[in-house]
């Protein structure tokens, strides 16, 4: 049987031209949301390697920290460390220091002069005694000026006692500065980090 066309061909063509447009447009629909799905993938992708790595940098920083607290702790511990050190120095320098100050005491004493009492209140050391004489008094002050361990005598008060029936004994007061303790306090100043 033969077969007649009596469409008009431009009626067909127009046709076929429908179904390619249909047929490119649900390729370009297909394409696109292929498209749409890939970059939504990428993206999510993406986030979520920064995410692992905001994570990562969170840890180390929280770990940072915390070993910059364990530093600053140590610090303290080490100035607290550090402080006692220099106490111990003091005392350990105060020690032979206090030997020194008596030993002083007694080189610098002239004969026929005695001491009843020494107090000392930071570097000024008062010292009250007994002498035969002002010139025993006299002498004992330019001894204390010419130790190393003392320096600034003054005399404070000196009476004659003339019911005394041995003789003329003078009590007297001096006030002299203890280069000791300066000395020490340097040295262990010196001796500290």
């Amino acid at each position: 049987m033969t077969r007649i066309n009596l469409l008009d061909w431009r009626s067909e063509r127009r046709a076929l031209r429908r179904r390619e447009f249909a047929v490119f447009m649900g390729l370009a629909l297909v394409l696109a949301a292929a498209t749409v799905l890939a970059a939504t993938g990428f993206t999510e992708r993406a986030i979520d390697e920064q995410n692992a790595r905001n994570d990562y940098l969170k840890r180390e920083i929280a770990e940072a920290d915390r070993k910059i607290k364990e530093i600053e702790d140590l610090e303290r511990v080490k100035k607290s460390l550090i402080s006692r050190m220099r106490v111990i120095e003091q005392l350990q320098a105060s020690r032979t220091a206090t030997v020194h100050f008596f030993d002083e005491l007694v080189t610098t004493l002239p004969e026929g002069v005695n001491l009843i009492s020494v107090k000392q209140a930071g570097e000024k050391v008062t010292i009250e005694g007994l002498a035969e004489s002002n010139g025993r008094v006299s002498t004992y002050m330019k001894n204390l000026d010419e130790s190393p361990w003392f320096t600034d005598p003054r005399l404070v008060v000196i009476k004659t006692d003339p019911g005394n029936a041995r003789g003329r004994k003078s009590s007297f007061t001096l006030e002299v500065s203890n280069l000791t303790r300066a000395q020490t306090d340097a040295d262990a100043g010196a001796g500290g980090p």
